[in-house]
């Protein structure tokens, strides 16, 4: 897997929709990391149990925004080969430095900004965050442009609220919007629940509901990447099969500046 080009400085700051994003002087070794990743895989183990599923069968996505190339090192040391990333610039500075194993993918979950669509597709494997047609046909030509295909999954706003994402309703619509994209390859979909646990699970319910009327269509749309740390019981409960973890596995980021 090629490397990023291009490092920039740590503690940038990002202009437009891109929040000002101090990267943490807190170096995660591999074996904290480790040790995190086991309670992790026991929350996970414990979540899946009610419903039979196996805890073998939740990917484990590693977000290391807010955190130096040594959390991306750290997350590959011990197996780790899914890493997301929110904010283009502070990944590309990054990405530059890190050795990619060639089973690993970088994951886009951030918002999407229309002049960094080309850049985006260049340096990342899968973008989760797809939310629109017009997104989705530039993203597309990025994508040929870069002479790759990227693995695509449609954000949907199921807390019903101001958050980036496609209603729940139009989900499937643009699901078959998508399928006529030769260089986007639909996997799924995500969702990022509400801040209030008590919404969680009609949220979750949504995004389950969304989820299996695509993959019925769409057999290979089989991710539902769903829960995050403090949440990942709830959305695994709903079906979840892709957490999307930072601070369980990290430790907490620094506050933005």
């Amino acid at each position: 897997m090629r490397a990023a080009a291009g490092m920039c400085p740590e503690g940038l700051a990002v202009r437009g929709l891109e929040r000002i994003e101090r990267v943490s002087d807190g170096v995660p070794d591999a074996a904290t990391v480790a040790t995190r990743l086991a309670t992790v895989r026991e929350r996970i183990a414990a979540a899946c149990a009610p419903a039979g599923r196996s805890a073998e069968s939740i990917a484990i996505l590693a977000v290391t925004k807010g955190f130096g190339l040594e959390a991306i090192e750290a997350a590959f040391a011990i197996g780790l080969r899914d890493i997301g990333e929110n904010y283009y610039q502070e990944a590309t500075g990054k990405f530059a430095g890190v050795r990619w194993p060639a089973d690993s993918r970088r994951h886009f979950i951030g918002r999407l900004q229309r002049n960094k669509l080309r850049r985006i597709a260049e340096r990342f494997d899968v973008v989760q965050t797809l939310q629109d047609l017009p997104q989705a046909t530039a993203l597309d030509r990025a994508a040929s442009d870069a002479g790759k295909t990227l693995d695509v999954l449609i954000q949907i706003n199921v807390a019903l609220d101001q958050r980036a994402g496609v209603a729940p309703h139009d989900a499937p619509a643009l699901a078959h919007e998508l399928h006529g994209l030769g260089r986007l390859r639909l996997r799924g979909v995500m969702a990022v629940g509400p801040a209030e646990r008590a919404s969680r699970a009609p949220a979750f319910a949504r995004a389950a509901t969304c989820f299996s009327a695509i993959n019925r269509e769409f057999p290979d749309a089989d991710l539902l990447s769903l829960g995050m740390s403090d949440d990942l019981e709830e959305a695994i409960a709903a079906g979840s099969n892709l957490v999307r973890l930072g601070t369980a596995l990290f430790g907490p980021r620094p506050k933005e500046g």
